[in-house]
């Protein structure tokens, strides 16, 4: 079930997609594609769809959660843990930001411009290699395990720890990387990745309900709960679902924000029409939506994955967060979607929601 129709080719020699109001309408491809498969994902959902000019379409769908959530329905303002969204609403555009001023070289090694990293394997690595997810780190995360629960601890042996094979070898997707590249911008800016993005990003595009956690207790009412945590006695809500996002104090380049599909579609937007004055936008973008990873696969630009399915010629780039978000985008047809679900509050089964997530992208990008 992908909502398609037959259809003229479109610039990539593909189906061209049709038009975001006809697939977007109340009753339309896409409420009828959401509504219809959400069963078999079992998670309720808040998508939306846009343009340069913002909100093209949007819908709600599904209960909240289970238990004592499940008289509750989703609704446009529930707050959702990013999970790995946070790599590219938080972190991304604050290395832009450095990247823009010149103040962060995608192509030089870490150790030579960044003392903590000088003389540690880790220090090889370019921010480049870390962007792609090709910096050869370590696979699994296991910072308590193998660190301890001291954030300079923590820091200290990611820094420290050797690298799973030569940078540049392979395409393997990592926290790590991130992990890494959020104390990296925290270096050159000189602040918390937290008040970095709220400066440069959310603030300047009326985020006003982006953040990281954890949240409020007003906030907390509206948030979508996650998985069963067996210490806290009860599904997370408000407390941000990563574990090594929880070790760091809710905030790190890899996990620990929380934001509404409003929010992410003024984001994304954003992304196809940036408004004068900021930082990272613009040229940024342009040098992350592209292929940065070729001949190795899978394809991806800084951040941002090729999204499965398509040709990376295309440019329809996707990143996905482990709790059930996803985001994608294409400049070179001038819309974005969004579709948020807490996939993880009921189970870790992954397939339906997969299938879903590709129906959704070949309804609005072909």
């Amino acid at each position: 079930m992908d909502g398609q129709s037959r259809r003229p080719a479109g610039p990539g020699g593909g189906p061209a997609p049709v038009g975001l109001a006809e697939i977007s309408a109340p009753g339309g491809v896409l409420d009828r594609l959401v509504r219809g498969e959400l069963p078999a994902v079992g998670a309720g959902a808040v998508w939306a769809v846009g343009d340069l000019g913002g909100v093209r379409g949007r819908g709600c769908s599904g209960a909240l959660g289970q238990g004592p959530y499940a008289s509750s329905e989703m609704r446009r303002d529930t707050l959702f843990d990013l999970a790995s969204l946070t790599k590219v609403v938080a972190l991304w555009p604050c290395a832009g930001a450095l990247w823009q001023a010149g103040r962060l070289p995608l192509d030089e090694p870490l150790g030579r411009y960044w003392p903590a990293a000088a003389g540690r394997p880790v220090g090889e690595v370019t921010a480049r290699q870390l962007l792609t997810h090709t910096a050869g780190m370590p696979l699994r995360t296991n910072l308590e395990a193998l660190y301890g629960r001291d954030p300079s601890g923590i820091r200290a042996g990611l820094l420290a720890a050797p690298l799973h094979r030569p940078p540049g070898s392979a395409v393997e997707y990592t926290d790590r990387a991130a992990i890494v590249l959020g104390h990296l911008v925290e270096h050159l800016a000189g602040g918390p990745l937290a008040e970095l993005a709220a400066r440069q990003v959310w603030r300047p595009l009326g985020m006003a309900d982006t953040r990281f956690g954890p949240l409020d207790q007003g906030q907390t009412a509206r948030a979508a709960p996650t998985e069963y945590e067996p210490a806290a006695g009860g599904h997370l809500r408000g407390v941000v679902h990563d574990p090594s996002a929880r070790l760091l104090g809710g905030a790190c380049g890899s996990a620990g924000a929380f934001s509404t599909a409003d929010d992410l579609g003024r984001f994304l937007t954003a992304l196809l029409a940036p408004p004068p004055g900021l930082p990272w936008a613009g040229p940024w973008t342009a040098e992350s939506l592209r292929e940065q990873t070729a001949p190795l696969a899978p394809a991806r630009g800084l951040s941002w994955l090729c999204a499965p399915g398509t040709d990376p010629a295309e440019g329809t780039f996707v990143h996905y967060g482990f709790t059930g978000t996803g985001i994608w985008i294409s400049r070179r047809l001038g819309r974005w979607a969004l579709l948020l679900t807490n996939k993880v509050h009921y189970s870790r089964e992954t397939q339906p929601l997969t299938d879903l997530r590709n129906a959704l992208r070949r309804a609005v990008f072909g």
